[in-house]
């Protein structure tokens, strides 16, 4: 266990520092921000943190905050669900190829979703499920649900071994296939379309690809998003040789900061039985920066395009009927009442309150408190990442309103 006083005190005081580029000329103008996320770092509540902020793909500030572990351009992260924006990419640009629609039935792609039913009531009764749209994977829409969550499936699927971060391990449930076939026999939470729960949907976003493209869904992203854009250490788990690049994982207890140890901690040195595209994922700053580089940039990075204007603009825009998902939406992330709305993949920010110049910003987050930012109005993308979980504060929303008051020269 590590107090937070021993925190202040290890390394010769090296968990005050921060590792940054003082070659960029605009660094300066961000002081402020640095000062807030090396706090976090010095009160105990991270373990450590790195950011990078960017205009236009050129980087304005790249600083890595050393804590209980030091942490740098290298480090590996696991994004958890900062997989599902990417994953979303992938399907924007299966659309943009032809390969299909967004209003398509998943059950096209994936016929083991052929006869779904929901649940109906409080009777436990079931009822035969609407038509789920492809979309709806990525709004989580479609009325698939998690195993931690306090949806009334969510003891079904612990029950069918469909565990979050653990199913995709299990050589009985048959890879992305199987776990599909075993969440086809369970009844949805909710008529598709009708609310909003987090879920599975972007779990088979990806069996869509695979199965639309021929490849694994961690190939398919490597040749089309990942490879361009330069994400070249990226993956569905750590290559042999590079465990020591991936930081470890902590909690708090009783305000002290303990490394989890667990198989959560383990699981990116294996690799997997099938890619997660809920939550597979491990990143450095460096590579996720650029993703979101290109979101900000409508599609493209330098003389780099991944995907057309017209798809990143309907990625980032909010995506059907909204009034049956917000008041859901924003109670899961604590949002203010009609500030943001639901995207493909991600949140959109729908006014400036609190960040003016925000509107527009399309954004998520992952479970160990990473979090992402991209404003395609000024060009802007930022990235953050640290290893905290659950995350106490959203150190994102923190940060936010500092960068765009710095970017606008009142910091």
């Amino acid at each position: 266990m590590i107090s937070r006083r021993s925190l202040l005190v290890s390394g010769g005081m090296l968990a005050l520092g921060a590792w940054a580029m003082p070659a960029r000329s605009s660094a300066g103008r961000f002081q402020a921000v640095v000062a807030r996320l090396r706090r976090f770092v010095e009160d105990g509540e991270l373990p450590f943190a790195s950011l990078r902020i960017a205009s236009h793909g050129r980087v304005l500030l790249e600083t890595h905050v050393s804590g209980v572990e030091q942490v740098g351009p290298d480090s590996l992260y696991r994004i958890y669900s900062m997989t599902k924006p990417i994953v979303a990419a992938g399907i924007a640009l299966l659309v943009e190829d032809g390969r299909l629609g967004l209003d398509d039935p998943v059950a096209r792609y994936v016929p083991e979703f052929a006869d779904m039913t929901v649940l109906a009531g409080s009777s436990g009764q079931r009822e035969v499920a609407r038509p789920m749209r492809v979309s709806q994977l990525l709004t989580h829409s479609c009325g698939l649900a998690n195993s931690w969550g306090d949806g009334r499936v969510a003891p079904l699927y612990r029950e069918a071994g469909l565990v979050a971060n653990a199913w995709m391990f299990d050589p009985q449930l048959g890879g992305l296939e199987g776990f599909a076939r075993r969440l086809g026999t369970l009844p949805l939470e909710f008529q598709p379309g009708s609310n909003w729960i987090y879920g599975y949907g972007l779990d088979i976003a990806g069996l869509v690809i695979e199965r639309l493209s021929g490849k694994r869904l961690g190939a398919f992203l490597q040749e089309r998003i990942f490879a361009p854009l330069g994400m070249a250490s990226t993956g569905f788990f750590v290559p042999e040789g590079q465990a020591g690049r991936l930081t470890g994982l902590y909690s708090t207890s009783n305000g002290a900061l303990v490394r989890t140890g667990d198989r959560a901690e383990r699981n990116p040195l294996d690799r997997p039985l099938a890619d997660s595209g809920s939550a597979g994922l491990v990143s450095t700053l460096g590579d996720y920066g650029r993703f979101a580089d290109m979101l900000a940039n409508r599609g493209s990075v330098g003389k780099v395009r991944v995907m057309a204007e017209a798809s990143a603009r309907r990625m980032m825009a909010p995506h059907g009927p909204q009034a049956p998902l917000v008041a859901s939406l924003e109670r899961f992330g604590g949002y203010a009442q009609g500030s943001v709305g639901q995207a493909l993949g991600g949140i959109v920010r729908l006014d400036d309150h609190g960040s003016p110049g925000s509107a527009g910003e399309y954004a998520w987050g992952g479970a160990a408190g990473t979090g992402f930012g991209a404003a395609p109005g000024p060009g802007l993308s930022f990235t953050l990442m640290t290893q905290l979980m659950p995350a106490t504060v959203s150190v994102r929303e923190v940060l936010r309103p500092l960068i765009y008051a710095a970017l606008a020269g009142r910091a």
